[in-house]
């Protein structure tokens, strides 16, 4: 059996599948946080410390200027947006802290607007920024409204120059204490409508710009602030009517992605400390590893964990060979986002659920983990919106595949420039994928693979002949349980694309669908039980659960590969 590491390791941690720039960019970034030591960093993040000197390493080695500048406004060779080293970097930053990671994180959201832009003064500004270490900030969210952006008070009065005078506030607005930009969002009082849409520019230090407040009790500056007749000038104005409207949703395509990334990070050091835990911790004169019941709980988290990783890599590849005729990462994204994320919440309950208290313990990084996966699920439109919106691609998904060439791995030095030039935010229902049955066809021979691949059959029975009905279209509690079970499915397919592409061991694979397999039996009997559900729906979902394939040999060598994890990765104090 191979016992090929699947997990980020600093100690052996060497990306060497990047150009050079970017090899020595993702290691300096290890090494600082390494040197920086497990005491420091656990003492910032209980102190809720700003960010200030890991801003200072990231601008002296001018990381955010070379990983978020697009090649149209790069001033080097190395410079450029590459989907696959900013999820690098996202799961670096999410192994050591969340803080960290959420800094970048609205960094990204903020730039979205300005990459999409056609000012070419705002697009230059933004460089500088970026060149001289500066963070930014995307002014989306009110208090009032949340992310509903038909809805915003940030209000325009029109001036005689042709400029604005802005004023209202914007809330839950990461980066708001220090942004040398941040990219707002609002309308024009003069005009009805979503062609009143405004998407401006503005400073954090600018005297018009009132900050607030910290709204929450973190590191993570996430604030509120107030515009008071904020001078908008024709050149601060990064998009108008409709087109603001596209950038919002755009650039949250862009950005979301990057929650996938740093919830594997939080998952993939927390797990070195719980596994290292079990194994030495000695109970009525075993180690807790010897239970059966603490063996099955770590090695779930294990495979599940492998799983996130091996969807988030695919999708990377779907994003990076996005194209006006090629959408497909559209249903990847929200995947991501939101079934990622909530597996990250699964592996970490899993492994508190063995190391009990000791997860509460300040000195361990795992009491961190244990808050900060929470939030990941939550950010960037809730698990509900982005299951409603997978549920819009399903039909064709499941039913209508067409022949498209495959898309290969992508970890090629290219600019991903048309995440900056997605278009219109609509027209979801018309996108096309290739086959999905090819994915699992290439595992027949897995048992559990297999085993799942009757269940996905079973729910394109259920699309075919006891779709909801209009009635049930309404009941959104209703469809979001049909929801996970086509997520389900297309969160097996990336993997086992990845899989092929990676030769992973099978072992692991097949012990990762026979958790598959109980997730979407759990998810039927959910089903069986929603008030609306029809009774040929009640017998349908009874008759797709199925028993996962037992093989005790599997079980035992996926135990080995997380026994092997006891003592292989230990922060330094």
């Amino acid at each position: 059996m191979t016992t090929t590491p699947l997990l980020f390791n600093p100690r052996t941690y060497d990306p060497a599948h990047f150009d050079p720039e970017t090899r020595r960019l993702l290691r300096a970034t290890v090494d600082w946080f390494e040197e920086r030591g497990k005491r420091r960093i656990i003492e910032d993040y209980r102190t809720r410390a700003w960010l200030g000197d890991f801003l200072a390493f990231a601008a002296k080695e001018r990381l955010f200027a070379t990983f978020l500048t697009p090649a149209s406004a790069a001033t080097d060779e190395d410079q450029r947006w590459d989907t696959a080293r900013i999820a690098a970097l996202n799961e670096i930053l999410g192994f050591y802290g969340l803080d960290y990671w959420y800094a970048w994180q609205v960094s990204i959201l903020g730039l979205g607007p300005v990459w999409q832009s056609d000012n070419a003064a705002a697009r230059t500004r933004a460089a500088d920024l970026l060149s001289q270490g500066e963070v930014f900030a995307f002014g989306l969210s009110e208090k009032a409204h949340g992310a509903d952006i038909y809805s915003t008070d940030m209000l325009l009065e029109p001036q005689a120059d042709g400029g604005f005078l802005a004023s209202g506030s914007k809330y839950y607005i990461g980066n708001g204490n220090a942004a040398g930009l941040v990219s707002v969002f609002g309308r024009r009082t003069d005009v009805e409508g979503p062609d009143g849409y405004v998407f401006f520019a503005a400073d954090s230090r600018h005297p018009a710009y009132h900050l607030v407040k910290n709204v929450v009790d973190s590191s993570k500056f996430v604030s509120e602030f107030r515009l008071e007749d904020y001078p908008v000038a024709a050149e601060d104005v990064l998009h108008t009517g409709r087109a603001a409207f596209d950038a919002a949703l755009n650039t949250v395509n862009v950005g979301k992605f990057n929650l996938c990334t740093a919830s594997i990070g939080i998952c993939e050091h927390a797990m070195y400390e719980a596994v290292t835990h079990a194994q030495n911790r000695i109970l009525y004169g075993r180690p807790v590893t010897a239970f059966p019941h603490v063996r099955r709980e770590l090695a779930e988290a294990y495979v599940r964990l492998v799983g996130m990783k091996l969807f988030s890599d695919r999708a990377v590849d779907y994003f990076r060979s996005a194209g006006p005729e090629d959408r497909r990462y559209l249903l990847f994204n929200p995947m991501t986002k939101m079934k990622v994320t909530t597996e990250g919440e699964k592996v970490i309950d899993l492994m508190w659920d063995v190391i009990a208290a000791k997860g509460f313990e300040k000195d361990n990084y795992f009491a961190q983990a244990a808050v900060e996966i929470r939030g990941l699920p939550k950010l960037e439109g809730t698990v509900h919106v982005n299951l409603a919106l997978i549920l819009k691609f399903m039909r064709n998904h499941l039913l209508d595949p067409i022949d498209v060439p495959a898309v290969p791995t992508r970890l090629d030095a290219a600019d991903d420039d048309f995440l900056f030039r997605q278009g219109p935010a609509r027209g979801l229902g018309s996108v096309r994928f290739h086959d999905w049955r090819a994915a699992y066809d290439a595992y027949a021979e897995v048992p559990n693979v297999a085993r799942f691949r009757e269940q996905a059959d079973a729910l394109c029975e259920f699309v075919t002949t006891m779709a909801p009905d209009e009635k049930q279209g309404r009941d959104l509690d209703f469809l979001l349980s049909v929801g996970q079970l086509f997520a389900l499915v297309v969160h097996g397919q990336l993997i086992l694309e990845q899989a092929r592409l990676t030769d992973l061991d099978e072992s692991v694979l097949d012990e990762l669908f026979s958790v598959l397999v109980r997730d979407f039996s759990g998810h039927c009997v959910e089903l069986h039980g929603k008030d609306s559900a029809t009774e040929a729906q009640q017998t349908w979902a009874l008759g797709a659960i199925r028993r996962p394939v037992v093989d005790e040999a599997r079980s035992a060598a996926i135990w080995e590969r997380v026994e092997a994890l006891s003592g292989a990765y230990e922060m330094s104090l």
